[in-house]
């Protein structure tokens, strides 16, 4: 059996408001803001594509070499080749990892800020982005009063 229900009433009534009037007021109580100089904080991007190339050199490299280690150490010891202990393959991986830990720094680190790429090998930047990176992790209150 199916229950009867009881017919409701909609007592509030919706008022009909035309487009027009409808946004009408809302551009009157927008505040005025005005707008504050760009700071920019992030790195730009030639600096950014500097770092890239000199991070798939320094880094890029020696981690293939790294995952490489294992390709050729299986090939030389399944075609009896040499005898390789699996120790002195993750030994040699782990150097080239480590060679590529550096590389990763020292990509970061080495890339001129300027517009000019700088040297080939940028030892000359390092000291200054070490600086920049310290500087960047000091709070916003000690960087100001250094500026002074």
């Amino acid at each position: 059996m199916k229950k009867k229900q009881g017919k409701k009433k909609n007592t509030t009534k919706k008022k009909k408001i035309s487009e027009v009037n409808a946004f009408r007021n809302t551009q009157k109580n927008v505040p005025l803001i005005t707008p504050k100089l760009k700071q920019s904080n992030g790195i730009p991007k030639y600096v950014a594509d500097r770092m890239a190339k000199r991070i798939f050199f320094t880094a890029g490299i020696p981690t293939i070499m790294g995952m490489s280690v294992f390709v050729v150490s299986y090939i030389i010891v399944t075609r009896n080749i040499a005898e390789i202990p699996p120790s002195s393959t993750i030994a040699i991986s782990a150097l080239f990892f480590l060679i590529g830990l550096g590389g990763l720094s020292f990509g970061i680190l080495s890339a001129s800020w300027d517009k000019e790429p700088g040297s080939f090998f940028g030892i000359e930047n390092i000291s200054l982005n070490i600086q920049r990176a310290k500087a960047a992790f000091r709070p916003a209150s000690q960087n100001f009063d250094k500026k002074k």
